[in-house]
């Protein structure tokens, strides 16, 4: 055989394998999906979140924090810095309200994902860390939360070289955390693009503390949302691609060691936990081709998948939300509290709506 048949094979082999991996990535992001709407009663828009609601978390008494005007790679967004929000959801008038960024802090780079809060048992302070992305860089930059005049109070930036393209965070301490790495906003950009494609799980879960800093899970497809149990023995991640849940059980070196996976049918982002029934309550992408090729003629839809009973042997997944994109576009976070289901966005609005 001749080099220019030789080559002609090869050129044909990789050909095969690359429409092998589209194959496979149109699979992961559940491109032929179709999605059934099921809506909610008395669901309404949120004012001031026009530029999404990357994540939602709840602390005492209904009042939930949110992250909006995320910048993220490939997704629609504005040139609006990055701000905080909180909205009292025992108030009728659910009113969001933005929360004041003190002076000596950087408000032009900040780029708001994931974040978490920690109470400190001993005084009650509210510590609220933000995974952020300046320059498309991660870092973690870690407040203290005034209620009474709705501030933020910065005490710290958290750089580590293994916390190199994070997206959610949750604080276990009021220095300590569990994160998630996804290869978005990281010098390996061009390899979290091609994962998916090459079907390679290479994202992870790191651990962090001042005195150590150590990856804890690896082998995810997109390590994505993560969040904590009530009684604190378990983390849950969610991987986007994999169309699951993990349950990890923390051991006393702050290691994880993999109890299951929960099957969701959906590319599903961040994770809140009810503090009272341990239920999972997650933001998913129903097509996430949809928003990875995002046409406003044909929006990316949403859905919200509330996990019961995610510790037995029968974990109850049940489909509460989900629409074509006509009302809310890329879901991202769910959380309840009080009969109400507050809905956010990776780019788009929130929606606040009753549950049934």
């Amino acid at each position: 055989m001749g080099k220019l048949g030789f080559f002609a094979l090869i050129v044909a082999a990789l050909a095969a394998l690359l429409g092998e991996r589209i194959v496979n990535l149109r699979k992961r992001t559940l491109a032929s999906r179709e999605l059934v709407k099921i809506h909610l009663p008395n669901c309404v828009a949120l004012k001031n979140l026009d530029y999404g609601s990357e994540d939602i978390t709840i602390i005492g008494d209904g009042l939930a924090l949110i992250s909006t005007g995320l910048k993220y790679p490939g997704m629609p967004s504005s040139d609006v810095p990055g701000k905080i929000f909180s909205i009292d959801l025992q108030d009728s008038r659910m009113k969001p309200v933005e929360l004041r960024m003190p002076r000596n802090f950087d408000l032009d780079s900040f780029n708001p994902h994931g974040i978490s809060v920690y109470t400190d048992p001993n005084d009650d302070t509210v510590y609220l860390f933000v995974v952020s992305h300046p320059q498309h860089k991660s870092q973690v930059e870690v407040f203290t939360f005034v209620e009474d005049d709705h501030s933020l109070v910065h005490l710290k930036t958290i750089k580590h070289e293994l916390l190199y393209s994070l997206n959610d965070i949750v604080a276990v301490g009021v220095d300590t955390f569990y994160a998630t790495n996804d290869h978005y906003f990281s010098h390996e950009l061009f390899k979290g693009l091609v994962e998916p494609v090459l079907a390679q799980p290479w994202s992870n879960v790191v651990y962090y503390s001042p005195k150590e800093v150590k990856v804890v899970s690896e082998g995810y497809y997109m390590a994505n949302g993560i969040n904590i149990s009530p009684d604190k023995r378990y983390i849950y991640v969610a991987d986007l691609f994999d169309h699951n849940v993990h349950v990890l059980e923390r051991k006393e070196d702050n290691t994880l060691s993999s109890v299951k996976s929960v099957a969701l049918g959906s590319l599903c982002d961040n994770i809140e936990v009810d503090p009272e029934t341990g239920d999972l309550w997650l933001g998913c992408h129903p097509n996430g081709w949809k928003a990875f090729m995002y046409d406003p003629n044909d929006p990316p839809g949403s859905e919200v998948i509330q996990v019961q009973k995610i510790h037995s042997d029968q974990p109850v997944v049940t489909q509460v939300y989900a629409d074509d994109g006509h009302v809310i576009m890329g879901s991202s976070v769910a959380a309840t509290y009080g009969g109400k289901l507050l809905i956010g966005t990776v780019f788009h609005k929130a929606l606040v709506c009753d549950l049934k």
